[in-house]
């Protein structure tokens, strides 16, 4: 390979990793991603972006791929889907993770394999055809309620039964090794990388996922330090996940800590000295645009309805009353 072929092969996976992370930033939250037209835009041109790039350089495993995600997303940019499920959520995450496994692949000894490549594209193509029926009958308005199906004790029983909270220990395990290593944006994307694993392990338990969706937006703030983070969301997740294991789902919830640490805290407001020795003693900065919010008040409302139970709200509540007096 010539070195300009070389590098034209180096921007394609660079720009496809950026790709990657668009799809995947989007996914998991697919619920808030179908309420702005322009993110889910964002991301149907990702997956378009992917499929032309491999197309020019004869990777027909990655072309393959990309077409068939860029297929369901077109489904949903130009049908009349109001709502998605965990199911649309999880058959998604499965198309993106063979398109990430396909490019890591890339930057192997070895490079992509086209016998690899077929391999793995044979193994997706079901996963396709089943995401594209099930978004059909979203369409169609043919798939019963999502609230009641996410929420089914059924649901929930399935996960448990594979031994939940072990499940949640590997990765658990794996996120502290992250969180020994130099802060960076690149261990940053590791720890976000695990969450979405930890998300994807819950499929169909929508509190254990809004969970780990807070856990991700506070690590992904630059702001908030390893230190702080690491003993808060191993303790929490690890928490979470035996009640799953337990059957006490509804027993759940965030602290007030890591609400904290994942939103913009009010001016000069500090941790209550009630919190618990391993967190912070003051509220570190946060981004002046959190990444979990909406930018529609009412759509904030019904996330935070959904999220927390009324002792949290209110207590969020006392602090944005406080913020409000306290700003110019």
């Amino acid at each position: 390979m010539s070195d300009q072929q070389n590098r034209i092969l180096r921007l394609f996976i660079e720009e496809a990793k950026e790709h990657l992370d668009t799809l995947e930033n989007g996914l998991v939250d697919l619920k808030s991603t179908m309420k702005d037209p322009e993110s889910l835009q964002e991301m149907f041109r990702a997956a378009h972006s992917v499929k032309g790039g491999a197309a020019m350089l004869g990777l027909d495993s990655i072309k393959t791929t990309a077409h068939r995600l860029e297929d369901c997303f077109k489904i949903l940019k130009d049908g009349p889907v109001k709502q998605v499920d965990q199911t649309a959520e999880s058959l998604f995450l499965k198309g993106v993770d063979t398109l990430k496994d396909l490019v890591g692949r890339m930057e192997g000894p070895f490079g992509l394999r086209s016998e690899e490549g077929e391999k793995l594209v044979q193994q997706i193509m079901p996963t396709f055809a089943q995401l594209e029926t099930h978004l059909n009958n979203l369409v169609s308005g043919k798939v019963p309620g999502v609230a009641a199906r996410s929420g089914s004790p059924g649901a929930a029983q399935t996960v448990t039964a594979t031994n939940f909270a072990a499940s949640v220990m590997v990765l658990l395990k794996e996120m502290l090794q992250v969180f020994k290593q130099k802060e960076s944006a690149a261990t940053r994307q590791q720890l976000s990388d695990v969450c979405v694993r930890l998300y994807k392990l819950g499929t169909g338990i929508e509190i254990w996922q809004n969970l780990v969706k807070i856990a991700r937006v506070a690590i992904a703030n630059p702001k908030n330090s390893y230190k702080v983070l690491a003993p808060l969301i191993i303790k929490e997740l690890k928490d979470a996940g035996d009640l799953v294991q337990g059957g006490k789902v509804k027993a759940i919830a965030p602290s007030k800590n890591l609400l904290l640490l994942a939103t913009p805290p009010p001016a000069a407001a500090s941790v209550p000295a009630t919190a618990p020795a391993t967190a912070p003693a003051t509220t570190p900065a946060a981004v002046s645009q959190p990444v979990a919010l909406p930018a529609e008040p009412k759509a904030v409302v019904r996330l935070l309805l959904k999220t927390f139970n009324k002792k949290q709200l209110s207590e969020i509540a006392k602090l944005l009353i406080q913020a409000i007096k306290s700003s110019p």
